[in-house]
């Protein structure tokens, strides 16, 4: 660990990326506690109101020991998306040493190549979305779109559909007329966990299992009477399929392995983004790092 902190540029804002259960806001923690600075959140699920438990939030006793921010602001009922964070994050890099920390590959490359200017897409298109099957909204982007998303993850698929539909442009078109970046990668010390697949998947299942004990299903029973499958903070990994216990669909053993698949398979997602857009950043064993934290 001290080895990593004697890397780190005092000057430069730190930003920490990596896999799902993988160690990254416990490192953050401790860059923030040692060098100072203030931890700031870029996963697109910590952001929303009603996830405390099932987005692993910092909890009340890590939020005390370093400042943080956007965590937990935006309401669940929100459409909340890359752009709508970098408009909220823009204020936060004049912080003392901002130490941006988060899963979503998609937030680290908005801020530090740019995000092309779309606009918002309106409510008709939503719900038209909702009803068009997922190959038939792939069979209409561009190969150079397909090539620019990942095409098994039905958000990227869905939002490069909208686009598409909203503007009458492939999302590649408006991303080819990117603007500069908030914080190009230069300026900043880039940190991204590598995580051994058999130690993440024992990880991620003993976590899964402590959300449970802790009263994840009572955070997704409160919103019951208002569940929107088709809202972005529906997407948590483990809402739906514990709001499909509690409606009586499954039982909470197939809900709890339903869930840490889900969770195994989203960190393989992250995994091939991260190797793919990331080479040029810090490399280091999340397995390795957790083990001299421990000791």
């Amino acid at each position: 660990m001290l080895k990593l902190l004697d890397k780190i540029e005092i000057e430069k804002p730190v930003l920490i990326a990596g896999p799902t259960a993988s160690g990254k806001s416990s490192l953050a923690l401790t860059i923030a506690e040692r060098l100072g600075g203030t931890i700031i959140n870029a996963d697109a699920l910590q952001v929303f109101d009603c996830w405390q438990l099932l987005s692993a939030r910092p909890n009340t006793n890590e939020l005390a020991r370093a400042p943080h921010a956007l965590y937990g602001h935006v309401p669940y009922q929100a459409h909340y998306s890359t752009g709508h964070w970098l408009r909220d994050v823009t204020p936060l890099l004049q912080k003392d040493r901002p130490i941006i920390v988060g899963g979503t590959g998609l937030n680290f490359t908005a801020l530090t190549e740019g995000l092309a200017d779309i606009p918002a897409t309106p409510d008709d298109i939503r719900e038209l979305a909702n009803v068009t099957p997922i190959e038939a909204m792939r069979a209409a982007l561009d190969e150079t779109t397909l090539s620019r998303i990942d095409t098994v993850n039905p958000a990227r698929v869905r939002r490069a559909w909208e686009v598409l539909q909203n503007t009458g442009r492939q999302i590649s078109e408006w991303q080819d007329e990117t603007p500069p970046p908030l914080l190009p990668a230069v300026a900043a010390t880039k940190i991204v966990l590598n995580s051994p697949k058999d130690w993440l998947n024992e990880r991620i299942t003993r976590r899964f299992d402590m959300m449970l004990d802790n009263g994840a299903l009572d955070e997704v029973r409160a919103l019951q009477n208002d569940w929107d499958p088709s809202r972005p903070s529906s997407k948590a990994i483990g809402g739906p399929e514990l709001m499909a216990h509690i409606n009586g669909e499954i039982s909470l053993t197939e809900a709890r392995e339903r869930s840490i698949i889900a969770s195994r398979q989203y960190a393989k997602r992250q995994r091939t983004w991260f190797k793919a857009r990331m080479k040029g950043w810090m490399q280091i064993d999340a397995k390795e790092l957790a083990s001299r934290s421990e000791n």
